[in-house]
């Protein structure tokens, strides 16, 4: 796999029962180009642990007066010097394939499982952690893989050094052999401390994004009320407290890479001292020697892989860990992603509750309960439920939606969020979705009543001729209000035309005259379409053609709005924001009216009687 072929084709299917697996089934989804990388590394290594090699034998010829014998030491130096320079060139490079590649299959499995559960993956797992994951995590895991396979070349090289020099000199080469491996397992015993306090670290770093993340999302309210220096004080002290644990874990990470520096020297200093007494006792030869000493000081480079691939598994283990969970989520019923299956029409029905919405009718569902109509809105898109709501699939024409493909699915029912977001670029890119063709854009702008909108746009698009379509977008539309974002994304939601569109408060950011015009059209527009609005505004509720009241989870009563406001007391105190007690001081007025004009009304009849 080239950087140039990305993105895959198919990502594959996660192994996702723990954070190991999942880097294991990473690593063998790329298993050719890490043995490639192994292969080139390898190349590199063992051209450094050659050198010495060249070495002693250069050393030997010169103490010997050995012309033939010094230019074969020179020639084995240069042959060693371009494979180095081969194998670290061509090493580099496919790591750094490995790493790209490795973070683009996370990236796009990421992504798949964002569109398949939609809002739903943020009610499961935390924006931060989502945010978290498709960042910072994607890059600590690319490393874990791309650091793998130099770790295996690293670890090969080692053991070949230590079997060439017990067969080179057994004496040095047996204190090498006993030592090496002592050099690579000292770090363990310091690894469970130092990723107790890198995993301390992220946890409280991730603390701290979020609150700046909603100190900048919340900064015009925390100005209205004069909190942004409560909220900076909050943020200095979690910063601090990121610093305070960011140092404790350089700390550990520190003394690790000391060891690291020291038992090699260590082991150095034994073989000069003890190779020296063997050259005085003249077992060994002064080539030899430097050989000896020369493959002993060029392990460091190798062991160095050793502390990097320990980090590399403390970062990526948790990162690991998060990714799979967030995978691991899924649909009621695992099924393909294809649209090769024509997507159903009819009734759109929710077993759960009992919602019925026609094929071709404008319905509208009241709640009481704002969390509980989220949830529906979400179930009736097909997303998995909640716990604890049942796993009764939503019905299109008879069809369960969650065992349509997901693009047959998505093409049927199109679900607009209560707080839908506006991505950044062009209004003509903005309204450039996916969709029957059967409505255009201007249509759905007048529907949704943009006019104003597109007014303010067409001021702001200096460049573009004072064309609104041309103007841009900021991020999630920050530079418009939250009235005009609504009806922008609702004008998107209009201009796909979907089979059936399920609006969640499609009008709670507009005022009352506007909330009117949009609702009349979004009838007009989704004439014989299958339209369910959740909402609780009378004058959105009065255009539809069916409103079905959802009280405590269950469909209670259906008919139309003014047929529900006067026989149903509980349609009527959601709708007019009736309370009980208003209710009953109501009732309680009337009693005593009626009774105030009973008694004047006898009093007269006994003064005309008189």
């Amino acid at each position: 796999m080239h950087i140039r072929d990305l993105p895959y084709a198919d990502p594959g299917v996660p192994d996702v029962r723990s954070g190991g697996r999942f880097l294991l089934w990473l690593g063998r989804r790329q298993l050719g180009a890490q043995v490639k990388c192994l292969l080139w590394g390898l190349l590199f290594q063992l051209g450094i642990a050659g050198l010495p090699i060249g070495v002693g034998l250069a050393v030997q010829a010169v103490v010997d007066r050995d012309g033939g014998r010094l230019a074969l030491g020179v020639g084995i130096l240069a042959l060693l010097g371009v494979a180095i320079a081969v194998g670290d060139t061509m090493a580099h490079r496919v790591a750094v394939t490995n790493w790209i590649t490795a973070a683009a299959r996370v990236q796009q499995l990421l992504s798949r499982k964002t569109a398949e559960l939609g809002s739903l993956l943020t009610r499961r797992v935390a924006a931060g952690e989502v945010v978290a994951v498709s960042t910072g995590d994607v890059e600590k895991i690319g490393w874990f893989v791309e650091a793998a396979s130099r770790f295996a070349a690293a670890a090969v090289s080692l053991v070949v050094v230590c079997v060439g020099l017990v067969f080179y000199q057994p004496n040095l080469g047996a204190v090498v052999a006993l030592g090496v491996p002592v050099l690579a397992l000292a770090a363990l015993p310091l690894l469970p401390r130092a990723t107790r306090r890198a995993d301390a670290q992220r946890e409280k770093a991730g603390r701290a994004t979020e609150l700046a993340s909603d100190t900048v999302a919340g900064l015009r309210v925390l100005r209205g009320i004069g909190g942004e220096e409560l909220f900076l004080g909050r943020y200095r002290a979690a910063s601090q407290e990121v610093r305070e644990a960011a140092v404790h874990s350089a700390r550990m990470w520190a003394l690790i890479a000391a060891v690291q520096v020291l038992l090699p020297g260590l082991l150095l200093l034994t073989v000069v001292v003890y190779g020296a007494r063997l050259a005085l006792d003249g077992q060994i030869s002064v080539g030899e020697l430097v050989t000896v000493y020369g493959a002993v000081a060029l392990t460091h480079h190798p062991l160095r892989n050793f502390e990097e691939i320990a980090m590399a598994y403390s970062f990526s283990r948790p990162s690991a860990k998060r990714a799979a969970r967030v995978l691991a989520l899924a649909r009621t019923t695992t099924v393909g992603s294809g649209t090769d299956t024509p997507p159903p029409t009819g009734d759109l029905y929710d077993p759960v509750t009992g919602v019925l919405a026609p094929a071709g009718r404008f319905t509208a569902v009241v709640c009481g309960d704002p969390d509980l109509a989220g949830r529906l809105a979400d179930r009736l898109g097909g997303h998995p439920p909640e716990p604890g709501e049942g796993h009764a699939s939503v019905l299109l024409g008879g069809v369960a939606l969650d065992e349509l493909p997901l693009g047959s699915a998505r093409t049927a029912v199109l679900v607009q969020d209560k707080d839908p977001v506006l991505l950044s670029g062009t209004l003509r890119e903005l309204l450039d979705v996916p969709s029957s063709g059967a409505v255009a854009a201007r249509a759905a702008l007048d529907a949704a009543q943009c006019g104003d909108v597109l007014d303010a746009l067409a001021q702001a698009s200096v460049d573009t001729g004072g064309d609104p379509m041309e103007t841009r977008i900021t991020e999630r539309g920050r530079s418009l209000s939250g009235g005009q974002r609504q009806r922008l994304a609702l004008a998107r939601s209009l201009v796909t035309d979907p089979e059936v569109l399920v609006l969640d408060e499609p009008t709670s950011a507009v005022d009352s005259h506007t909330e009117s015009r949009v609702a009349a059209g979004i009838k007009g527009l989704r004439a014989g379409r299958t339209t369910l609005v959740l909402a609780s505004s009378p004058l959105l509720l009065d255009l539809a053609d069916r409103v079905v009241l959802v009280h405590e989870g269950e469909a209670v009563a259906v008919g139309t709005h003014r047929e529900l406001l006067a026989d149903e007391p509980r349609y009527r105190a959601v709708v007019t924001r009736e309370t009980d007690d208003e209710r009953d001081g109501l009732v309680k007025l009337d009693e005593e009216l009626d009774e105030e004009l009973a008694s004047e009304l006898a009093e007269e009849f006994e003064g005309e009687s008189a």
